[in-house]
C-alpha cells in the first residue's frame, strides 16, 4: 500500500515506522508538518491509500480525516487521552502501560481503535529510553497490524467502550516542581525521569532558571537539601531530602534578555556559577551494592568483557571520546578473548556532540577537536587484535555512531534498533574510517547509496545488506541479557584464538595495501573544509538541528526518500 506518514518530526518512532513499512513491500512517504495547513499540503502532495501519524502535535483536520483514513499512534491504553500520557505514567509510577492505534476525528486521541498493544514499564526507566524501547515497540506491533487490517478490507475498528475515558491534561512545569526540601529522592527521579529528554523540570538553581535533564540515584552523598554536592563527568549531584540525585544535563532557561539555551552537560552549563565542589569519578568496575550513576562500566564473566557506555541521546562529546577511549584502553589490559561495546538498552551512539560543539566560544575548533576525539576511539577498536571485539546495538546508531560500531569485528543488533549510517544529512563527508569499514562490509556501491539515500536501516534490512551480524529478538530490558548469552556461546563454540590470529593477518594485509593514517587523514581534509567554512552548510544545519528549527532542504530530503528504493544484499564480505 501507499502510506503517508504525517509527523511533528521524523523522530526515532517515525523513522523506525516508515523503515518496517518498507520492509514489508509498502510504499511508504513521510511528511513533516507543523499545522493543520502542512497536513492538508502533505496528503495533497503525496497520494495515499492511508495517512498515519505515527508522532504529531498537530490536529488533523476534518477536511482530511473525512476523505481519508487517518490512523493516530496514541502513546498510551484505549481510554487515555492528553499530550502528556507517558510523563503521567511515569510520575505516577504506572507499572503497566500501552499504545492505542486510533482513527482521527473531532476530539483528540478519542476515536475508534485499530490496534492497542501493552507492556510493562520497566522500574528505573526514563521517558526518553522507554519511548524508544517498549512504547516504540509497541506502537511498531499496533501499526503494522493495523495496516494489516486496513488492507484486508474486513476490519471494522471498535469504539472506545468500556470504563469512562481518562483525560489527562498537559503536564505544566507547576506540576512538575520539586521541592528539594520536602520531597524524598524517589519522588524527585519520578519527577525527573518523567521529563528527561523533554520538556525538563524547570528549577531554581545556583541564581539562575534551569531545566533538568535527567536523574540517577546516588547512595552515599549527603548534604543540605537543593544544594550542589559534587560533579562527575560533566553532571552534578544534587543533594534531595533524604539522599542525593546525579542530573547529567541543563537548559538555560529563556529570559527577557537571552534566548533559551541548549542541553548541555550540566556542569559546562553552570560555567562559572559552579561553586567549589569536588569531581568524584566513578570507578570503571563499581563493587557490588553501589547505587551511583556512571555512564561507563566495565564488568567482566569468564572469557568476556563488558564495556558498557550511556551518554544522553547518544551524542559524545570530546570529553565523552576521550574518557571512553581511556575506559576502552583499561579494559584491554584485561585477559580476555571477547569484548562488547555498548550499553544495556537504548541508544548507541549518535557521533559528535552537536550541543556542545554549537554552544563552544569557536565551533569550527570544537567540532575539529571532537571529530578527532572519535576518529582516536574508532582507531583503537580497528586496530585491537589481540581479542574479538562485538558491537552490540540495543537502540538507534548513527554517523559517526553506526561507524563506530562498524569498527568491531561483529556487530549484534537488537531487532528494534534502527540504524542511519550516513552523515549528509548534515552537511558532512565523515570521518571514522567510514571510507575503510563501510565498504568492506556492503561493497563501494551500497555505501554509495547508503550514505546518499541517508534513509534509516532497521535491524532486519541491516541484516540483509550485511551492515550487521546478528539479529537478537528481545526486548530493550532483555537485550542484555541476550548478548551476555550469545557472547557466552561465541566463546564456548568457536576457536577464538583461530578467529583473532586470521584477524590480525588481515588487518596486517589492509594496512599494507592502504594504511589506516590514509582514510583518517583524506576523510578529515573533507571534515575540515566544512568546518572551517564559515558559509559551508554544515553550521546552518547543525544550528537548525539543535535549536529545533527546520533544517534547509529538509523536505526535499524527505521527498527523495519517500520514493521506492531497490534493497541489493551484499557480497559475501571478508570477517
Amino acid at each position: 500500500m501507499r502510506i503517508l506518514l504525517v509527523a511533528s518530526a521524523f523522530n526515532s518512532l517515525t523513522q523506525r515506522v516508515f523503515a518496517e513499512l518498507g520492509d514489508r513491500g509498502h510504499s511508504p512517504a513521510v511528511a513533516v508538518v507543523d499545522d493543520e495547513d502542512a497536513v492538508r499540503a502533505a496528503v495533497a502532495r503525496h497520494p495515499a491509500d492511508l495517512v498515519v501519524a505515527p508522532m504529531l502535535r498537530t490536529a488533523i483536520p476534518r477536511d482530511v480525516w473525512s476523505r481519508h483514513t487517518c490512523l493516530v499512534v496514541h502513546p498510551g491504553p484505549p481510554g487515555d487521552r492528553g499530550p502528556s500520557s507517558l510523563d503521567h505514567a511515569l510520575r505516577d509510577g504506572a507499572r503497566h502501560w500501552g499504545v492505542t492505534v486510533l482513527q482521527a476525528e473531532e476530539e483528540m486521541d478519542a476515536g475508534a481503535v485499530w490496534a492497542a498493544e501493552g507492556f510493562a514499564v520497566p522500574d528505573g526507566v526514563a521517558k526518553s529510553d522507554l519511548y524508544r524501547g517498549e512504547v516504540a515497540d509497541a506502537a511498531v506491533r499496533a501499526v503494522l497490524l493495523a495496516v494489516e487490517r486496513h488492507a484486508s478490507g474486513r476490519w471494522t475498528p471498535r469504539p472506545q467502550d468500556g470504563p469512562p475515558a481518562r483525560a489527562r491534561p498537559y503536564l505544566r512545569q507547576e506540576e512538575r516542581r520539586i521541592d528539594w526540601r520536602e520531597q524524598p529522592t524517589e519522588s524527585v527521579l519520578r519527577a525527573l525521569r518523567a521529563a528527561d529528554s523533554q520538556p525538563g523540570v524547570r528549577d531554581e538553581l545556583l541564581g539562575a532558571e534551569w531545566f533538568l535533564h535527567g536523574g540517577h540515584a546516588e547512595d552515599r552523598l549527603r548534604g543540605r537539601p537543593g544544594r550542589v554536592l559534587a560533579t562527575r563527568a560533566g553532571a552534578v549531584c544534587r543533594a534531595t531530602a533524604d539522599g542525593a540525585v546525579w542530573i547529567p544535563e541543563l537548559r538555560r532557561c529563556r529570559t527577557d534578555t537571552d534566548p533559551p539555551g541548549l542541553k548541555l552537560p550540566a556542569a559546562l552549563a553552570l560555567g562559572d556559577r559552579l561553586p567549589p565542589v569536588p569531581e568524584i569519578p566513578a570507578p570503571l568496575q563499581p563493587p557490588p551494592g553501589r547505587d551511583t550513576w556512571s555512564d561507563i562500566r566495565y564488568t567482566e564473566t569468564g572469557p568476556v568483557g563488558f564495556l558498557r557506555f550511556r551518554f544522553p541521546g547518544g551524542a559524545m562529546s570530546t570529553s565523552h571520546c576521550r574518557r571512553l577511549l581511556n575506559a576502552y584502553r583499561q579494559a584491554c589490559r584485561r585477559p580476555t578473548a571477547l569484548l562488547v561495546l555498548g550499553g544495556e538498552r537504548d541508544i548507541f551512539s549518535h557521533g559528535i556532540h552537536l550541543n556542545v560543539i554549537e554552544a563552544a566560544a569557536d565551533p569550527a575548533a570544537e567540532s575539529w577537536a571532537n571529530i578527532n576525539a572519535m576518529d582516536d576511539l574508532v582507531e583503537a577498536v580497528l586496530t585491537t587484535t589481540d581479542r574479538l571485539v562485538v558491537a552490540a546495538v540495543g537502540g538507534g546508531a548513527g554517523a559517526g555512531g553506526a561507524m563506530l560500531a562498524l569498527a568491531a569485528d561483529e556487530v549484534w543488533c537488537r531487532d528494534g534498533a534502527v540504524l542511519n549510517p550516513h552523515y549528509r544529512l548534515m552537511g558532512l563527508y565523515g570521518s571514522e574510517y567510514w571510507t575503510y569499514t563501510l565498504p568492506r562490509r556492503v561493497g563501494a556501491e551500497q555505501a554509495a547509496a547508503l550514505t546518499e539515500q541517508a534513509a534509516p536501516v532497521s535491524a532486519a534490512r541491516a541484516l540483509v545488506l550485511g551492515l550487521v551480524d546478528r539479529v537478537l529478538p528481545a526486548s530493550p530490558g532483555e537485550f542484555a541479557a541476550a548478548v551476555a548469552r550469545t557472547a557466552d556461546a561465541l566463546t564456548r563454540h568457536t576457536d577464538t584464538a583461530a578467529r583473532i590470529a586470521a584477524k590480525k593477518a588481515a588487518r596486517e594485509k589492509d594496512e599494507r595495501i592502504r594504511p589506516l593514517a590514509a582514510y583518517r587523514a583524506d576523510e578529515l581534509r573533507h571534515m575540515r573544509d566544512a568546518f572551517f567554512t564559515p558559509d559551508a552548510p554544515y553550521h546552518a544545519l547543525r544550528s537548525a538541528f539543535v535549536r529545533k528549527r527546520p533544517a534547509p532542504g529538509a523536505g526535499e530530503h524527505l521527498d527523495r526518500l519517500s520514493r521506492p528504493r531497490p534493497v541489493r544484499r551484499s557480497p559475501e564480505r571478508r570477517r
